[in-house]
């Protein structure tokens, strides 16, 4: 540095991660102090931000520029809560003699040190420095310095600070030490190139992280603040006592209500004598209209309008009562409302009557009698009774874009037991040996089972096999006899047909009485009602045919016993058994507030631009609701709650967003029909045994949706959720109960049985809710139930992988820590440990209790640094953001594949790989277990010679000489110093390696 011209030091506060929550509530509000030269400045505070960003900017003057190098620039780090102890975050200290000069200044990270070393410090801070020399003198340059004294940054630079990174896998999740991060601002881009480079000094570190390649803040849960009953008065008891108001975790949403009833003695306008009127009702901007009522003098509506007051700027409520016709519309008589009159209704008030009011005619015109219409006009909140089926001005007044509420049906599982057949008339060859099989079927559910043992006209199989039943149970189960004549052909024997609605039903593992069903022969006529509606416990009389009839021994029950899973088990909403008498009651009530959205991406193109009519699903358990879709809005306002009673606390309640596309056109879509899909805005999962008792969160959620060409933020959608327990004792029994009803342990079903079992629930499940009137979309059910959940994914697989490695982070941290105890690489600490381990050993009953103690001072001092927010989609956690474009192509692909040879060639080359990667380490785990088994099996004479004769000397040994001895001498020798050690593999290791292994057998 020259010592020629005024100098000054520019710092520039960027941003800072992962710091220390210090507000007791998991979160900081941190601002930067920064110390140069007995100059101090501050930044601004960020509130609640545990990763802030600054982007300021302070100038400094150097009063001696030849004492600069010896300058030091200290930054410290607060959380802004005057009465919180502890409001330290963290510091760092630059010296000056290594700030560059400007314009070779870059972007670095530094760790934070803590101020003494009880310091509660973690995070990093990335901070831009350095100087710059000015020819013009000292009084320039404290000009300019004055324009940085604000701690202001400048809105050029402050965009140019705004940097995404672009890491690599091994950067994502093995983060390097002492790396400098240089950006290189683009003119044209908002997005920076990242350049790493090795550092040449100084005590820092970046930390690169997955999020940082699309913006990290906006993949973040938020907190909000909206304008909640539940939250604007603290409740005496949130356990017991009764929700005041329905509409308590929403926000107030006023609209006008225009209740049209009826009009009488309207003037009549067609040739015929009558009228085909309507009221077209106009408020500012708005209108909407009645249905048209035929030929009537006297017509009656009852339909409600509700207009939401931010909709609309206007002094009047027109109505205007029309005839409709071919060409024009016959204008029949008017009447206006001052909106300023209009009294105002809050339930629980009783309905406002409806009154008579006499229309008026067109402006000059004579004042004649043209019928008087019953209106009500007042103004309310979406709590009101009449606002669920009321024509609603946010929704467009779309039939299908209302709320509803749905119930999925509640599923059965169907059990049948193909014991065997009789008398069995079997057509063709009678030399042939019969390959006889049963067929049954259910709907679009087939099972077929194996062929006979004893292949003659009398089969025995004695097998299961299962279905799904939804009540009420309107089908026929029809079991088919067949005979395989050849490879592809299928003769059938005999068919039978038993009414669902009449098998009997099972809540236990009793045994359900067996009965003996007739066969109808193919292309009898089948006069009779189906099977199964005589007395079970009696066998059917055979048709006086005069011949014998072949017979099916069933036994055929429904179990209710289980519950039929039509979801993961991981995110399961529902854990109650199919039978209803076996029902444990409720633990509590879960109410969700469904409160707005923001930032929705356009989904469609409507006149030439594009627009997204967006509403919400939530499910839990067998309850699905769906919220009114709002017409043409990018930030909709949906203000709805809804309450499920909650059995179970370990549950998951799933909220996704949609796109309406079957709005065009009259009807709105209410039919099921349509070649739309609705489009896919995301989806949140928020598990109930994560959330505080009586607590509402009111968060903004990230829509997070996966594309081919990588994760896509889709917008933000803010719910208010509250967990109500009806007693603390009932939950805390809930976690020593079973997950699944008892049947499921006592007698399991198979892993790929119940995934077929659940394929064919979910299809069941999509079908009954299309037939719901408006139906719900089978696309939105199935994107709502996770239906390619168990499909191939590389990306899953990775995320899979690194989550396990997750898991085994803290045994291989304590495994270094034992390792480094053993090479005295701190003595203090070795010494420490022989102490413990003596004690343990001559105290072994402290053994367990010191464990339990330890865990229980781990558990206590965690509790500090507990989750306040509830999780949310993870895209760092599913490795969405750092797989590999054709991964994704490849999990987006259809079965069977579209893609063409040489892709697929590619993939399944990759596949190869992997699967040869995952083989070699099979094989070295089989390797590893056959070499135990060889210690006593002689498969090598000599090995297992000395390995019973070392087994015979150590029972010797050990007999006579007291086990303390022997842990003291064992423990000292695992602890021996690095001395006393050898580099080469021990001699035990040795041996074992040496034993054989059957993988030399294989081909």
């Amino acid at each position: 540095m020259g010592s020629g011209r005024a100098r000054q030091v520019v710092v520039e506060i960027c941003r800072a991660n992962d710091l220390m929550p210090k507000d007791g509530e998991g979160s900081a509000s941190a601002f930067v102090e920064v110390d140069f030269d007995n100059q101090r400045k501050q930044t601004k505070t960020k509130a609640r931000d545990l990763n802030p960003v600054w982007n300021e900017k302070f100038v400094f003057n150097v009063t001696d520029a030849s004492a600069l190098e010896d300058e030091v620039i200290e930054i410290n780090l607060y959380n802004d809560k005057k009465t919180t102890r502890g409001s330290f975050l963290g510091r760092v200290k630059i010296p000056c003699s290594s700030l560059p000069k400007e314009g070779e200044d870059a972007i670095v990270g530094y760790a934070l040190d803590k101020r003494s070393l009880f310091s509660n410090v973690r995070g990093e801070i990335y901070i831009k420095a350095y100087y710059t020399e000015d020819s013009a003198g000292p009084n320039q340059g404290g000009k300019k310095s004055k324009g940085g004294d604000g701690g202001e940054a400048k809105p050029a630079e402050e965009k140019q600070n705004k940097v995404t990174f672009d890491p690599s896998l091994d950067d994502i999740f093995e983060p390097k030490p002492q790396v400098q991060i240089k950006y290189a601002a683009q003119q044209q881009t908002d997005s920076k190139k990242v350049q790493l480079h090795q550092a040449q000094g100084g005590n820092y570190s970046a930390v690169m992280s997955a999020h940082s390649r699309h913006a990290p803040a906006d993949f973040n849960l938020k907190e909000t603040n909206p304008k909640l009953a539940a939250t604007a008065k603290r409740r005496m008891s949130m356990l017991h006592a009764e929700r005041t108001s329905t509409y308590d975790l929403v926000e107030r949403m006023e609209y006008l209500y225009v209740k049209v009833v009826k009009a009488r003695n309207l003037a009549a306008k067609d040739i015929t004598g009558s009228s085909d009127p309507y009221v077209l009702v106009k408020v500012g901007n708005l209108s909407a209209k009645t249905r048209v009522i035929d030929k009537s003098l006297n017509p009656e509506w009852n339909q409600v309008f509700a207009f939401g007051k931010d909709k609309f700027q206007a002094p009047l409520v027109e109505l205007t009562i029309k005839d409709k016709d071919t060409l024009k519309d016959d204008f029949i008589g008017f009447f206006a409302f001052e909106i300023a009159e209009v009294p105002t209704r809050v339930p629980p008030d009783s309905p406002l009557a409806p009154q008579w009011y006499r229309l008026e005619g067109k402006k000059g015109a004579q004042n004649v009698n043209l019928g008087e219409i019953m209106v009500s006009v007042w103004k309310g909140t979406q709590a009101d009774e009449a606002f669920p089926e009321a024509w609603q001005s946010d929704s467009g007044g779309h039939p299908a874009a209302k709320s509803k509420v749905y119930l999925s049906p509640r599923l059965w599982y169907l059990r049948v037991n193909v014991i065997e057949a009789q008398d069995l008339l079997l057509p063709g060859d009678k030399s042939r040996l019969p390959d006889i099989r049963v067929k049954a079927q259910l709907g679009f559910q087939t099972a077929i089972t194996r062929a006979s043992g004893n292949r003659s006209n009398n089969p025995f199989w004695n097998e299961d096999v299962m279905f799904v039943a939804a009540e009420p149970f309107e089908e026929q189960l029809l079991l088919t006899v067949e005979d395989r004549v050849s490879g592809n052909k299928d003769q059938v024997v005999g068919k039978v047909q038993i009414a669902v609605g009449s098998i009997e039903r099972r809540v236990d593992a009793r045994q359900v009485s067996s009965r003996w069903y007739n066969l109808d022969r193919p292309g009898a006529q089948q006069e009779k009602p189906a099977e199964g509606q005589p007395n079970p416990n009696q066998p059917p009389k055979p048709k006086d045919t005069g011949k014998f009839m072949s017979r099916l021994h069933l036994r055929v029950c429904l179990d209710g016993g289980y519950h039929v899973l039509d979801e993961s088990t991981h995110y399961s909403s529902d854990m109650r058994p199919s039978a209803k008498q076996i029902w444990k009651p409720p633990i509590g009530v879960l109410e969700l507030g469904i409160l707005s959205a923001s930032g929705l991406l356009p989904m469609k193109t409507r006149d030439q631009r594009g627009t997204t009519d967006a509403y919400v699903v939530a499910k839990y358990g067998q309850k699905w609701v769906r919220s009114r879709t709002i017409v043409d809005s990018f930030a909709p306002r949906w203000n709805e709650q809804y309450t499920w009673e909650v059995y179970d606390p370990c549950t998951v309640l799933t909220v996704g967003v949609f796109d309406n596309s079957h709005l065009q056109g009259n009807g709105g879509g209410g039919g099921a029909g349509g070649g739309a899909r609705d489009g896919r805005l995301g989806k949140v999962r928020i598990r109930l045994s994560t959330l505080e008792g009586g607590r509402v969160y009111a968060h903004s959620y990230p829509l997070l949706l996966l594309h081919p060409s990588g994760v896509k933020k889709m917008g933000e959608l803010e719910l208010a959720v509250r967990f109500s327990p009806s007693s603390s004792v009932n939950v805390l029994a809930c976690y020593a109960r079973p997950l699944l009803p008892k049947m499921h342990y006592l007698y399991p079903l198979g892993v790929a049985q119940l995934e077929a079992l659940r394929g064919y629930a979910m299809r069941i499940v999509a079908m009954r809710l299309m037939r719901a009137e408006p139906p719900l979309r089978g696309e939105a059910v199935q994107y709502m139930l996770d239906v390619d959940s168990n499909l191939w994914s590389m990306r899953k697989s990775k995320a899979n992988w690194f989550r396990i490695l997750g898991v085994l982070s803290g045994m291989i941290a304590v495994g270094r820590w034992f390792s480094d105890i053993c090479r005295w690489k701190n003595p203090i600490t070795t010494v420490l440990v022989h102490f413990l381990f003596l004690i343990l050993i001559w105290y072994p009953e402290l053994i367990f209790p010191t464990l339990f103690l330890y865990m229980f001072l781990i558990g206590a001092w965690h509790y500090k640094f507990r989750p306040r927010l509830p999780p949310h989609m993870d895209p760092r956690l599913s490795h969405a953001e750092a797989a590999e474009p054709d991964e994704l192509d490849e999990e987006f692909d259809n079965i069977p594949t579209s893609k063409p040879q040489e892709v697929v060639r590619a993939r399944y080359d990759r596949l190869r790989a992997v699967s040869g990667r995952i083989q070699t380490v099979l094989g070295d785990m089989a390797t590893q277990g056959e070499r135990f088994q060889a210690l006593l099996s002689w498969r090598d004479p000599r090995a297992t010679a000395m390995f019973i004769l070392f087994c015979l000397l150590a029972a010797i040994i050990l007999y006579v000489t007291p086990f303390r001895v022997v842990a003291v001498v064992y423990g000292f020798y695992v602890l021996r110093h690095p001395r006393f050690r050898d580099r080469l593999p021990g001699v035990p290791m040795n041996f074992f390696r040496r034993l054989p292994a059957l993988s030399d057998r294989m081909l």
